[in-house]
């Protein structure tokens, strides 16, 4: 039985978790830009990020927590750089078991939240397989417009898939 999913922003401790939470999730769905165990950072490194968003007013991690298990997480990240900084891209995912549930929805919504009261992001964009029916339907909702198509973007077993560029205006 699920327990009660709590979101709360990620901590140093948690960086072994979600490294093992990206090697996992990387092989349930192939719409990640990574394999099974092929996520780029390890426990080390993670942590180094996690401490360098620590207080960052545009750059957040969210987790979707069912006890001690991430159920799902999602990321803002946005460039120091004045000109564009304004802008920040969106990262998602859940857990296969945990689909269906809501709990993008609600990821989705509450960094939205967070980037609305951050005074400085203006400003949203994604990108996503346009085969990922989905998930573009959820961003649609949201409020997202596929602003652009990257063409054969993924090869995947032989086959192209394009990639839609997405964004929002807050």
């Amino acid at each position: 039985m699920m327990e009660k999913i709590i979101y709360r922003t990620a901590q140093e401790n948690d960086a072994e978790k979600i490294v093992n939470f990206f090697n996992i999730v990387g092989g349930e769905t192939n719409y990640m830009s990574f394999e099974k165990d092929e996520y780029p950072l390890d426990v080390e490194e993670q942590a180094a990020l996690i401490r360098s968003i620590e207080g960052n007013e545009t750059n957040t991690i969210l987790l979707a927590m069912d006890g001690e298990e991430i159920a799902g997480l999602s990321t803002i990240t946005s460039s120091h750089k004045i000109k564009s900084r304004h802008d920040a891209e969106l990262g998602i995912v859940v857990a296969k078991r945990y689909q269906g549930r809501g709990i993008g929805t609600s990821l989705i919504s509450q960094v939205i939240d967070w980037v609305r009261e951050n005074g400085i992001t203006t400003r949203i964009s994604l990108e996503v397989r346009a085969d990922n029916v989905k998930a573009v339907e959820i961003y649609l909702k949201f409020g997202f417009l596929v602003e652009g198509c990257k063409k054969n973007s993924t090869l995947l077993n032989g086959v192209y898939y394009d990639d839609y560029i997405m964004g929002m205006m807050l």
